[in-house]
């Protein structure tokens, strides 16, 4: 197994929320998914049920996204309030108290679209969000969920009552700043853009030489909607070649992403990054410097990516998504 350096050992990553390891532990949430899950099917009726559950190895299980378009699924919309309430009980067992404010605020966002555009874009509702699940929520054998919308696609695969895995895990936020109205000032991924840009204006001439990839960010992030991350090379600059105060810039800005979801999953999470070595990891940035105009960056280890993009809208559109560099949904890269 690749140890860290004596110098980091105590410091990687011992921040808020994880100063002390205990090793990947995903049972405590997963036992709490499979009563959640478990809860809300036995309200469904049978018309219900047939649009919210599938057989686990359904090919409808990969097919994520998250842009407004049809969805196969139960939407909130449909539901009685009971079945609401255990709906985000199932929410809440896959989530952290900040991801779970995060993929609310997300929902509520849709409003504020459509009084903005006034109908003429698409479908905007907040109860346009789709519950789903395949297989049978147990302790034994393979099953999974998903919470999904748009701007907002929650994965969720387990194995024998363990959380095998958690990703894709994206959010989205569109106004990612609400600039008028009673929601002014509003920035829902504000603390996931604003660590990043700090990180990047602390750099030196030479450190952001090898940061900054491209003048021009983007358009979006890679590889939505595949079942699988994009397996380019890590670009950026290195973990290694960042001063302490630098690295732990970076250490933050990845705990951010671990903290939105259950402990246990955040901490297996970090976990996988310091057995992979974090000197490993590299940060990246494309775009302006500043968050009035177009940005994106990555952060990618040898176990993860973390894509961030804030283009679109006048740099007023963020899309933001973790992702496993083991394999997605469950499913080894190797193996896709």
């Amino acid at each position: 197994m690749p140890r860290i350096k004596p110098s980091l050992a105590l410091a990687a990553f011992a921040v808020v929320g994880f100063a002390v390891w205990a090793g990947a532990f995903y049972d405590a949430s997963g036992g709490q998914m499979a009563t959640a899950a478990g809860r809300l099917i036995a309200s469904l009726d049978k018309a219900q049920a047939e649009k919210a559950l599938f057989p686990f190895d359904s090919p409808e299980r990969l097919n994520w996204h998250f842009i407004p378009r049809e969805r196969k699924g139960l939407p909130i919309k449909e539901m009685t309030p009971a079945q609401r309430a255990l709906t985000f009980g199932l929410l809440q067992s896959g989530l952290g108290a900040s991801g779970y404010l995060r993929a609310t605020t997300i929902m509520s966002l849709e409003q504020i679209l459509l009084d903005l555009e006034k109908g003429s874009g698409p479908v905007r509702d907040p109860e346009r969000y789709f519950v789903t699940v395949f297989g049978k929520p147990s302790g034994r054998g393979k099953w999974g969920w998903r919470v999904e919308g748009h701007h907002l696609s929650l994965n969720f695969t387990l194995d024998d009552g363990k959380i095998v895995s958690a990703s894709p895990a994206f959010f989205g936020a569109n106004p990612a700043e609400v600039r008028r109205g009673p929601r002014e000032g509003l920035r829902t991924l504000g603390d996931i853009e604003d660590r990043a840009l700090r990180l990047v204006q602390a750099l030196n001439p030479e450190q952001r030489k090898a940061a900054v990839v491209e003048e021009t960010a983007p358009n979006d992030i890679r590889a939505a909607n595949t079942p699988q991350p994009p397996t380019d090379k890590a670009v950026g600059i290195a973990y290694a070649d960042l001063n302490e105060e630098q690295r732990e810039m970076v250490r933050a800005l990845i705990e951010s992403y671990a903290l939105d979801m259950p402990t246990d999953v955040g901490r297996a999470w970090i976990q996988e990054i310091r057995d992979a070595g974090v000197d490993a990891v590299r940060f990246a940035w494309f775009g302006a410097t500043d968050r009035s105009k177009g940005h994106a960056y990555r952060v990618q280890g040898p176990t993860f990516l973390i894509e961030f993009n804030n283009t679109q809208n006048e740099a007023n559109h963020i899309h933001s998504v973790w992702r496993s560099m083991l394999g997605d949904f469950g499913v080894p890269l190797a193996a896709k």
